[in-house]
């Protein structure tokens, strides 16, 4: 994540001139892990962070000027009177979580400096449907967008989105570049997506095939635990993610198959996952204990895990991968 941060980051400062006169604000900045590279650029930032542990740390810790508030239009508005208007506004897999999107995105509107951009990444409607992301869907997420849907959005408040790129990062995600309404032609590339959705985003069919592919996916992975289990295999979890206890829980899988699970964050390490109630360790005991099998429940990020874990797989432990399809690594 740092570095995707880092790579576009120092892409926008090269592509839009910044410079020390120059602002990029960052909603939902969190610690300034994006903010840092514009820092160390010599580009003015401003963080905007409704987390009052995380907004301090970034503060304190990283230097990164950071408001610690919920970004809206009243906030906006605000920043707008005190001079801070962006060359470049960030939001990073931050709209899913939003209740007040109108409010939100009317903000950018009002900060955006003339010939500015606002830089919003979602993981995206299409790779969730197309690969069962079905763990994706939990309470914290409220909206699953399309580029249809955000084009809409954006418009309602002023603002085109000019450009937007595809991403592997979250399971398939998007990134939309938007600007003040009329001041730029937008892209090919959103003429070609905005045209292939037209064919399945109003689609009921579309997600009634999603929704069979999830239930012939728990029947899959439930049978293959369940075979291994009967055979005397151990099997263990990684990642007491919120999509893991997703899966988890929607598929039934418990302490009758699962003996613990293994997760880098430290303040998840000695507690329990919710609803199926298995104590979190930290990935080492992988090692230590050397259990046949881990379910890789962060799957959006299983290359980089797989090779951290090649100690524990030189050992004989296997990863079962369970989206899009399950399979044995």
């Amino acid at each position: 994540m740092v570095e995707h941060a880092k790579t576009i980051a120092e892409r926008l400062t090269t592509d839009r001139l910044l410079n020390g006169d120059s602002l990029v604000v960052e909603v939902a900045s969190n610690d300034g892990y994006l903010l840092q590279w514009y820092k160390q650029a010599g580009v003015p930032v401003l963080g905007v962070e409704p987390a009052g542990n995380i907004a301090a740390v970034a503060n304190d810790e990283k230097g990164i000027p950071t408001l610690n508030e919920f970004f809206g239009s009243a906030v906006a508005t605000q920043m707008a009177e005190n001079g801070q208007q962006a060359d470049v506004i960030h939001a990073n897999n931050v709209l899913a979580h939003v209740a007040d999107l109108n409010g939100v995105v009317a903000g950018f509107k009002t900060i955006l400096k003339p010939g500015g951009r606002v830089v919003v990444e979602c993981p995206y409607l299409k790779e969730l449907v197309d690969n069962v992301e079905f763990d994706t869907i939990y309470h914290e997420h409220l909206c699953y967008f399309s580029l249809t849907a955000l084009n809409h959005l954006f418009r309602n408040h002023g603002l085109d989105i000019v450009d937007v790129e595809q991403l592997e990062i979250h399971g398939g995600s998007i990134r939309v570049y938007a600007a003040h309404a009329g001041s730029v032609q937008p892209s090919d590339t959103v003429t070609k997506m905005q045209a292939d959705e037209a064919t399945w985003v109003n689609d009921i069919e579309s997600y009634n095939r999603f929704a069979c592919r999830v239930a012939e996916l728990k029947t899959q992975l439930v049978e293959k635990l369940d075979e291994l289990k009967a055979s005397g295999h151990r099997i263990a979890v990684y990642g007491a993610s919120a999509k893991g206890s997703t899966l988890l829980n929607y598929f039934g899988i418990n302490r009758s198959t699962i003996d613990y699970v293994v997760d880098r964050s430290t303040v998840k390490q000695g507690r329990y996952t919710p609803g199926t109630h298995l104590r979190i360790f930290d990935p080492e005991h992988l090692v230590r204990d050397q259990p046949d099998y881990c379910l890789l429940l962060t799957w959006n990020f299983a290359d980089e895990i797989l090779r951290q874990q090649q100690q524990y797989r030189d050992g004989g432990g296997r990863f079962i991968v369970p989206v899009p399809e399950v399979r044995v690594a």
